[in-house]
């Protein structure tokens, strides 16, 4: 059984179309776990032990149970409105944020925007950026000045799975790192 295939599906579903396996989520982005499991198994046949593998062996921390176990969601990364409960918080000073070269002269120009996201996601170190990047070509690093965004009046939330989101980040607050 491919875990990853069948967790690229589950993140499809649970991040932007609920519809396609015939599901609604709630206000805050929660779906009823054997509704999810019966959607999915129509394509790749899961069953509650394996959905609880990939929750809890997902890499990125992608997705979250509430306490019994009835409810999913995807922690961040909706196209979708949903409001997934975040705090807001005070950044670090720097956060990061990865992109591939083909995506520079737009952000150059434009700063960081959400795109179909509801929200920019940055990361606290280099490498999570690096990596990212990497998945869309070349990678380029952006530091962001997230400490003087906050103190502008930027609001920054943290997942709970340590993802920095931001409405967007405006060029003056960034600049590219050198790689």
């Amino acid at each position: 059984m491919n875990y990853k295939e069948i967790s690229k599906y589950i993140s499809l579903i649970l991040r932007h179309k609920p519809e396609v396996i015939g599901i609604t989520l709630d206000e805050h982005g929660w779906a009823n776990v054997d509704e999810l499991i019966a959607g999915v198994s129509k394509m790749h046949p899961i069953d509650m032990a394996v959905l609880e593998q990939i929750v809890s062996e997902d890499e990125k921390q992608r997705y979250s149970f509430n306490e019994d176990k009835t409810l999913i969601r995807a922690n961040q990364g909706h196209s979708i409105p949903v409001d997934v409960e975040l705090d807001e918080k005070e950044p670090p000073e720097i956060l990061y944020h990865g992109t591939g070269e083909k995506y520079v002269d737009s952000i150059d120009k434009e700063g960081l925007i959400p795109k179909s996201r509801l929200y920019v996601h940055l990361s606290s170190n280099e490498e999570t950026a690096y990596k990212v990047g990497q998945r869309h070509g070349k990678p380029v690093i952006y530091i962001v000045k997230s400490g003087e965004m906050y103190r502008d009046g930027y609001k920054f939330f943290c997942s709970v799975n340590n993802v920095w989101l931001t409405k967007n980040v405006p060029v003056q607050y960034m600049e590219k790192l050198k790689l």
